[in-house]
């Protein structure tokens, strides 16, 4: 009789974390505990264990980890505002990579499977679809930090898997902050003014089928990483033109931009679609189309 997987999940307060909750609370031969900072905010929090754990804080995250003793931790939790890493270098040290460290030893230590999230801009986007084995060259404090994390990953865990993702959309309950489908959707529907880059290409990512792409991670005996992302590549402007062709709005009010005219704190890398070959054949990973994800996200 196999011993049931114990998923410990970190950020589940977040949009990827909460699309997991929705998997784990769907499965019964799982054990599983959700973790974040502050109150649970899960529509169905009732349903779930769940444990308030500040990532930051070593020694809350060892209470938690020896009293749960996890099989798998799945690491959401991040600082991912781009622009705010430029100004807040110390906390974002904390929470990308010395956090990440911590995890990766206790991995060791607990012999625990670690799937951490990383992200498309490591990349200095020279080039339109990323392997896994292409070279990182980070354009902003916020790339540069998920870098060092993934190599704190190599250099500490043992079993692990980091997934590397791009442009994550999608909705959750009590949102902490929006994304480029629900901004680009209330812009367009609302006939609001706004400056669209059609310089910035990317692989759009439903959150479900991230939050798919880290179950199969937990369960696959495969060591190293994997880019989990979606099918099609496009630019921003493109994807703010597929919404309003999608729902019948009006581009009239959307102006297109290079990315050089908005004066974003942080660079970003011009083109990064990540290439999901290798999650495909290993796992059978098999992402939503971007009209079904779009449709997915906005619930209609």
């Amino acid at each position: 009789m196999n011993t049931p997987k114990r998923i410990l999940i970190t950020g589940s307060n977040g949009l990827l974390g909460q699309k997991l909750s929705d998997v784990y609370l769907a499965q019964n031969e799982v054990i599983w505990l959700a973790t974040g900072k502050g109150a649970n905010r899960h529509p169905q929090k009732e349903k779930m264990d769940y444990a308030q754990m500040d990532i930051c804080n070593e020694e809350e995250v060892n209470a938690i980890l020896n009293a749960f003793k996890p099989t798998v931790v799945i690491h959401t939790a991040a600082m991912t505002q781009v622009d705010d890493c430029e100004f807040e270098k110390e906390a974002c040290v904390a929470l990308n990579i010395d956090a990440v460290a911590h995890l990766a030893r206790k991995s060791a230590e607990m012999d625990f499977r670690l799937v951490h999230l990383s992200t498309d801009f490591i990349f200095d986007g020279t080039k339109e679809m990323y392997t896994e084995t292409d070279e990182a060259n980070p354009l902003s404090y916020y790339g540069w930090s998920k870098l060092e994390a993934e190599k704190r990953v190599q250099e500490l865990a043992k079993d692990y898997a980091i997934l590397r993702t791009v442009l994550v959309y999608g909705k959750v309950a009590d949102m902490s902050r929006s994304n480029i489908m629900l901004w680009a959707y209330n812009t367009l529907k609302e006939g609001k003014s706004a400056k669209v880059v059609d310089d910035q290409f990317r692989t759009p990512t439903l959150a479900e089928d991230l939050a798919l792409g880290c179950v199969l991670a937990a369960n696959a005996p495969e060591v190293g990483i994997y880019n989990i992302a979606g099918p099609e590549f496009l630019s921003i402007y493109d994807l703010v033109s597929k919404i309003a062709q999608m729902y019948d709005f009006s581009m009239e009010n959307i102006e297109k931009v290079s990315s050089a005219t908005l004066n974003q704190p942080a660079k970003r890398p011009p083109i990064t679609g990540l290439d999901i070959a290798k999650a495909r054949r290993d796992w059978g990973y098999s992402p939503r189309s971007l009209e079904e994800g779009i449709r997915i996200c906005l619930g209609f």
